[in-house]
């Protein structure tokens, strides 16, 4: 597996394996128009082409990737996204530790989850992020803010 910089060419895969990724997530809130499910490939390609998106490769296939935006001295994090069939691999530990190196005038990475999504949770956490807030968006929707 490697770590590479995505180009806009791989905008489509990228977004196949987000609508992937986010099911799960989507079947946990109840909600099937959350953002990654409902991201355009115009939105993906201009994500790729103007802040840091790394992708996951193994054999020719994307597995996984990760988007970085930049904020003045804060990176803001998104879209975290791995092939279903290879969560629970560490391959989510490998884009954000790549992440950060990518981006090293950052001096803090935000990002957010839901907080029902303990597995994310769990993984942030151990990657040093720590809760900052909570922003309730509906009944059944509460963002974990986050930060490193």
């Amino acid at each position: 597996m490697e770590i590479q910089r995505a180009v806009a060419a791989d905008a489509g895969e990228i977004l196949t394996l987000q609508r992937a990724a986010y099911v799960s997530e989507a079947q946990l809130y109840g909600d099937p128009y959350i953002p990654p499910l409902v991201e355009s490939l115009d939105q993906v390609r201009k994500a790729i082409e103007t802040g840091v998106v790394l992708k996951a490769v193994e054999a020719d296939r994307i597995i996984g990737a990760v988007r970085g935006t930049s904020a003045g001295s804060t990176c803001l994090v998104g879209r975290l996204a791995v092939a279903p069939d290879r969560q629970g691999q560490g391959l989510g530990t490998a884009l954000l530790t790549a992440l950060h190196e990518q981006v090293p005038e950052a001096e803090v990475f935000d990002l957010f989850t839901g907080h029902l999504s303990e597995p994310n949770l769990r993984l942030y956490r151990r990657l040093g992020y720590r809760e900052t807030h909570r922003e309730r968006m509906s009944d059944h929707v509460t963002l974990v803010h986050l930060r490193r």
